[in-house]
């Protein structure tokens, strides 16, 4: 399922720990990497002789230290405006899944700020890995799924499935926010049976033998800041995978626009009204979103 990975590097390191953390997963020991850098476009000749060399040993620095198999691992050093250069290789590439350091930008800031990881988000259909600065990045045993009654949570779960196949000693939280469920959030004596769509969930993981624990959230509680319901489940989402000190969270993030518009940015992502983006800016863990087109 993921046989092609895209590395897009910085510089920064935060992208190649990902990396190397993830390769280690036994589903993607077979995997194909590519790093990628982008050089900027710069005014004189001179300024752009230097960004190449930089260019170079920012990819040969993040080589060395993936330590990886050669014959698994391709470099790309390229010229252009770096965040359509992401979209082009990972669609040149065909890429099962990008990653990429994000600097957490929240909202009309990461617009202004030409932010490229919130650009590749809101453009590529493809499986996006998203590392912020300011996390630490640890050895994924802990893997949360946001789950509702959606094709892409449905997308997400087997994604999860797969990368947890043969991982000894992991396990999968099944994560839930139902504002239908008053008074029952993480109560002693929840019963996830209770919860149709914890249910069905927790039943496909136990086909694969994966240990689960299901969790779920009325999304009643310290939410008085939060004014959108997505901003409210948003927030459940992220408390939960802190309190159960998740090392890996994937969710959905289903693309809304018409096929006429797959070129255009999806407004209530760029405005921070999706609840994906909420979860992107504001976990304190890496982040898999991963996006089935609505039709």
């Amino acid at each position: 399922m993921i046989e092609k990975i895209l590395l897009a590097v910085s510089g920064l390191g935060h992208a190649e720990e990902m990396l190397k953390t993830f390769a280690d997963l036994p589903a993607a020991k077979r995997a194909k990497i590519t790093v990628l850098h982008v050089v900027p476009g710069q005014t004189t000749a001179e300024s752009m002789t230097a960004k190449w060399e930089e260019g170079g040993k920012i990819l040969a620095n993040a080589i060395q230290y993936l330590n990886l198999d050669p014959s698994r691992v391709s470099s790309i050093l390229r010229q252009g405006e770096p965040k359509d250069v992401v979209c082009q290789v990972a669609d040149e590439i065909e890429a099962d899944l990008i990653i990429m350091g994000s600097r957490g930008l929240k909202r009309l800031q990461s617009i202004l700020s030409n932010s490229v990881s919130q650009y590749v988000f809101q453009l590529s259909s493809r499986p996006m890995l998203l590392v912020k600065d300011d996390i630490y990045v640890k050895k994924i045993n802990r893997v949360m799924v946001a789950i509702d009654s959606s094709d892409s949570a449905k997308h997400c779960l087997k994604l999860a499935l797969f990368l947890m196949q043969d991982l000894k000693g992991a396990e999968l939280f099944l994560a839930n926010v139902n504002t239908d469920w008053m008074g029952k959030s993480n109560k002693p004596d929840f019963n996830p049976a209770d919860n149709p769509v914890l249910a069905a969930a927790a039943a496909e993981a136990k086909k694969y033998g994966v240990p689960v624990r299901c969790v779920s959230s009325s999304g009643t509680s310290g939410q008085e800041g939060i004014a959108t319901t997505s901003g409210r489940a948003g927030q459940e989402i992220c408390r939960l995978a802190e309190e159960n000190n998740i090392d890996l969270l994937l969710m959905g993030s289903p693309d809304r626009r018409p096929s006429i518009a797959k070129s255009f940015v999806d407004l209530d992502r760029l405005l921070g009204a999706s609840l994906s983006d909420y979860v992107r800016v504001n976990a304190t863990c890496p982040v898999l979103l991963a996006r089935t087109e609505a039709a």
